[in-house]
């Protein structure tokens, strides 16, 4: 096989966009729950007791992780790669390689901003833990465009056919 063919091979076009949503979901994940650990670790070594509150925020960002993740599994499913039935042409592989990019691209930049955002909300329950619920709504406001992204990303991959 040339390369050429193998970048226009449908199956690896399609893994290429699972593999797509994985990661560049999963690196803005892992930078934005850092972001917020990096946080919540100050304020534990000063009040070790309210480390349940900055877990939940620091959790947050992690989610489009999942989306990510969540995404793949429905491209290898379609294409048939978890049943064995591999089938999928170079448009198709195309199609859901595309399908892949907007929880990829998305995902990478909310998990970041949410991270950012969860570690201002840190600093909130630092001076009133109280307010614990208003730091969370902040970081869920950018999940929102998470949840949208997977929303396209999935909708794309449900729409498509793939016969092979």
């Amino acid at each position: 096989m040339t390369f050429t063919e193998i970048i226009t091979n449908g199956t690896f076009l399609a893994v290429l966009g699972a593999s797509i949503a994985v990661v560049f979901a999963g690196m803005g994940s892992a930078k934005g729950v850092g972001i917020a650990g990096e946080a919540a670790s100050g304020l534990i070594s000063e009040e070790p007791d309210r480390f349940g509150q900055a877990l939940i925020l620091q959790a947050l960002p992690g989610t489009q992780g999942i989306y990510g993740l969540l995404i793949a599994f429905m491209i290898l499913n379609k294409i048939g790669l978890l049943s064995g039935n591999i089938a999928v042409s170079s448009l198709e592989g195309a199609a859901l390689l595309g399908a892949a990019l907007p929880i990829a691209v998305v995902g990478y930049f909310s998990a970041i901003a949410q991270g950012r955002v969860s570690a201002s909300a840190i600093g909130i329950i630092a001076k009133k833990p109280e307010e614990l619920a208003k730091g969370i709504t902040f970081a869920a406001m950018v999940e929102t465009f998470a949840i949208l992204a997977l929303l396209a990303s999935l909708l794309i991959i449900n729409g498509l056919t793939v016969v092979g």
